[in-house]
């Protein structure tokens, strides 16, 4: 009965080995991190107090092409990031749900951007490694 058993273990091992090897001929995604990352004054409201912001942001695509793309329109997409981030008021900046709304925002335009320069929106997810305001 031992035997039998691992005869079929030592079957299945290179079935488990196919399906690694299926696995590495799909595209794989990629974090593009846009460096340096976003600082910038927000909420110019005129009042006394001058708001700051950093983000740490990072774009996610799957594909080598996808990345090439992305890197090759890098300058656009980080204007129009801070063309956003610099429009921001003082409540899109303080709390979690208003962050998550700025990110998915910041989304929806780097897809704009990709669309209208590619022709398909190409970016995933945005994520925001690191989002500092102050």
């Amino acid at each position: 009965m031992k035997a039998w058993i691992l005869m079929v273990l030592a079957l299945l091992l290179p079935v488990a080995a196919l399906a690694e090897e299926a696995k590495e001929g799909e595209p794989k995604v990629a974090y593009i991190s846009l460096s340096p990352p976003f600082v910038g004054n927000y909420a110019l409201d005129g009042g006394p107090k001058l708001r700051v912001f950093k983000a740490d942001v990072a774009l996610r695509v799957t594909g080598d092409a996808a990345v090439a793309a992305v890197k090759h329109h890098e300058p656009l997409i980080r204007n129009q990031l801070v063309a956003l981030f610099t429009q921001q008021g003082v409540d899109n900046m303080s709390s979690v749900e208003a962050k998550e709304a700025l990110r998915q925002e910041a989304l929806k335009q780097v897809q704009q951007v990709m669309q209208a320069e590619e022709g398909k929106p190409i970016v995933e997810d945005l994520l925001f490694n690191n989002l500092i305001v102050q």
